[in-house]
């Protein structure tokens, strides 16, 4: 099976050109999409736990009487763990408790309060504190991430947030969620795995509701479903939809695109591993983009035979074919150099230095959502159980941002407590430059203070 993957030189006179239309990527949604979307918000708003009822009902087939009980009991979280294999319970641990080690580390190093005195007595400083609750959107029925609950869940409870809500689809079969043509009723299809990843993360409620119905539940509230203060988590283009129109009535992680890879290979990493790690991103589906680039011409040509070779025995084919094809390439550069400086204008999702000596070429590199250093550290270990989290900005979007942390469930606020002798220097300060900007009462409050000039001042 010969995959027609474009391969690019950068020697070449038309790269710049060539590139570009690698890197492009709409990310407009459909306009039928973000107009349903707009109406099913609006009904949520308007009718809460009756239209949630209602959607539930047409796009999952599930006919439950109230959303009351659409509520996994906690009790049935910790006996899916326990319906799960011992060897499923023990990676759903381990990768549990390497990602709380981490966000706990990531907490240490940033997110505490501090504070300290000026010579003067004023104190200055930084106040943070936990979100009080968040909800988390979880993939279901056949699309089932509990790697993703995992990644979401655990930095918001290292956090220190007071409640996480979770809601995910549970479609009976024969529903338009399963690709049926209607309500079929019927409990749902609830994965096991999924709902002990919920246990081992410690989420308070869930609710088996999906779709933009579920986002607009978390974000006004209903009479079942609480009000939350942050939307986390993947969805479909109804939900990513639905995250962008509820943002400011809450917060939200991020919008993604589609997942990307980027491999920096020097030649010394067998060509297979370096293959497979590009159809890691491109099963996910037909707009993932997996892109190697590599100095050694020689090695891009066995990576490419590599792909030919591996294809064929890979149960999504299909998808990354047509993803390998539509936006994959194979980048001959001239130097590691400079493919360190390309990497840094893609600002990929995930970026891979499968080369010898990575440490060389890490500090050449500013922009990446999460960075692999080394052949054995493939991106699927991120993935699932390294410990750093796995949501990442996509798009170049690295640019600017950064991976889902401790700090998006945490919010600061400044201290200021200013001494009477401190007072009597910044007073003159602020009075200064309000009476620039022509406030008057700024200035005159910051006057009242000042020990020469106001009368009855406090000693």
């Amino acid at each position: 099976m010969t995959v027609q993957i474009r391969q690019l030189a950068t020697t070449t006179q038309d790269f710049d050109t060539e590139f570009r239309r690698v890197l492009h990527w709409a990310a407009e949604t459909d306009h039928a999409i973000e107009q349903r979307v707009a109406e099913i918000l609006a009904d949520v708003r308007a009718r809460g736990d009756e239209a949630v009822l209602e959607y539930t009902r047409r796009f999952d087939g599930l006919t439950s009487e109230t959303v009351a009980a659409l509520e996994i009991p906690r009790g049935e979280l910790q006996a899916a763990l326990e319906a799960i294999t011992p060897r499923q319970r023990e990676a759903l641990q381990a990768a549990a408790d390497r990602v709380r080690d981490y966000h706990q580390r990531q907490l240490d190093a940033c997110g505490r309060s501090w504070t300290y005195r000026d010579v003067d007595g004023t104190l200055l400083g930084q106040k943070v504190t936990p979100l009080d609750r968040v909800g988390i959107y979880v993939p279901g029925g056949k699309a089932a991430y509990p790697s993703s609950l995992l990644m979401n869940a655990i930095p918001a409870k290292v956090a220190g947030v007071g409640e996480i809500i979770m809601v995910v689809p549970t479609p009976a079969k024969g529903s338009i969620a399963t690709g049926g043509t209607g309500a079929a009723g019927g409990k749902g299809e609830r994965n096991t795995l999924v709902l002990a990843a919920a246990a081992v993360a410690g989420v308070d409620r869930v609710f088996t509701v999906g779709g933009a119905q579920a986002v607009a539940a978390l974000a006004y509230g209903t009479a079942t479903i609480p009000k939350v203060d942050k939307i986390t988590g993947p969805g479909n283009a109804y939900v990513a939809s639905a995250k962008k129109h509820v943002f400011g009535v809450v917060g939200i992680d991020m919008i993604a695109g589609p997942s990307e890879i980027l491999v920096l290979a020097d030649g010394t990493t067998p060509a297979d591993w370096v293959a497979m790690d590009l159809f890691s991103q491109a099963e996910h589906d037909e707009l993932a983009q997996s892109i190697l680039l590599c100095p050694d011409a020689g090695y891009i040509a066995q990576v490419k035979a590599a792909i030919d070779r591996l294809l064929p025995g890979m149960p999504r084919r299909d998808v990354i074919r047509a993803s390998l094809e539509g936006r994959g390439a194979l980048i001959h550069t001239r130097s590691m150099e400079e493919a360190c400086e390309i990497s840094n204008r893609i600002a990929p999702e995930h970026l891979e230095v499968s080369s010898r000596d990575p440490q060389r070429w890490e500090p050449l590199l500013r922009h990446a959502g999460a960075i692999f250093l080394g052949a054995y550290t493939s991106e699927s270990l991120g993935d699932y159980c390294a410990g750093p989290n796995h949501v990442l900005p996509t798009s170049g979007t690295a640019r600017f941002s950064s991976p889902l942390g401790v700090y998006d469930f945490q919010k600061r606020s400044s201290l200021i407590e200013v001494s009477e002798q401190g007072a009597q220097v910044l007073g003159k300060i602020a009075a200064e430059l309000a009476y620039g900007e022509g406030l008057q009462a700024h200035a005159q409050a910051a006057e009242f203070r000042l020990n020469d000039t106001t009368p009855g001042s406090l000693k």
